[in-house]
């Protein structure tokens, strides 16, 4: 136990120092970038202990292991993100508990998001995810039906569009993976020089624990991470 919240430690004092790095090789600073690590199978205990070292934000994958970790959160300084795919008849269930659902990827779920955050009387932000990399197997909404989705979805009541988000291809090539972040940006810069009316533009999400370094290079300003802070050696 002490063994790994050592380790939690160091990871986590590690991943602060490369993400300063990244962001000053940018051309920003350590603070314009979000430290969001995805706590996926890991239990709450090193999650909190994490947030004590000063995370403060985490995103949950699966609905059901969100609901069932909630109650154990110290949530009083630290935001809570739903970062996986979600499914519509879902969307009620974590509403009002999550600060930005990172995952809308169609009309159906931006509605479904909208009207029961209508009905709770509140409003939720979002992000729309992209599939950067137009894979058959991952969710997202492709490139190219970006921009229309983001004027179907605009005007709904009670949701914010707070930016974009996506999960690249696995690559190995160091260069391949940049172009895919650099088109992200490219898209998210674009979309911002329209002016739309909801939409702000303000997050880019995108980088894991195996690429969040060249996603910062790119202009990301959240990066979610999970393995290289809490490690595969206590996940379930």
């Amino acid at each position: 136990m002490e063994r790994l919240l050592s380790d939690i430690e160091y990871n986590y004092n590690h991943i602060k120092e490369r993400i300063a790095e990244a962001a000053v090789k940018s051309g920003r600073k350590p603070e314009d970038i979000t430290f969001l690590s995805a706590t996926k199978t890991v239990e709450p205990e090193y999650i909190n202990y994490a947030i004590s070292l000063g995370l403060d934000h985490i995103g949950e994958n699966r609905v059901q292991e969100l609901l069932s970790k909630y109650d154990e959160y110290n949530l009083e300084n630290c935001s809570l993100q739903f970062i996986g795919h979600l499914q519509s008849n879902k969307v009620r269930q974590i509403v009002g508990k999550v600060d930005l659902i990172q995952s809308v990827d169609s009309l159906k779920l931006a509605k479904e998001v909208s009207r029961v955050s209508q009905n709770k009387n509140l409003t939720t932000d979002i992000l729309v995810e992209v599939n950067i990399g137009k894979e058959e197997n991952k969710s997202g909404v492709m490139p190219e039906m970006l921009e229309e989705l983001l004027y179907q979805i605009k005007d709904l009541p009670s949701i914010n569009i707070k930016g974009l988000m996506t999960i690249p291809p696995i690559c190995d090539d160091n260069n391949k993976i940049r172009s895919f972040f650099s088109d992200m940006n490219k898209m998210l810069l674009d979309i911002s020089s329209k002016k739309l009316d909801n939409v702000s533009m303000d997050i880019l999400s995108m980088g894991m624990s195996g690429d969040y370094y060249e996603a910062i290079l790119e202009g990301a300003n959240m990066v979610r991470i999970g393995s290289a802070l809490f490690g595969k050696r206590i996940y379930k």
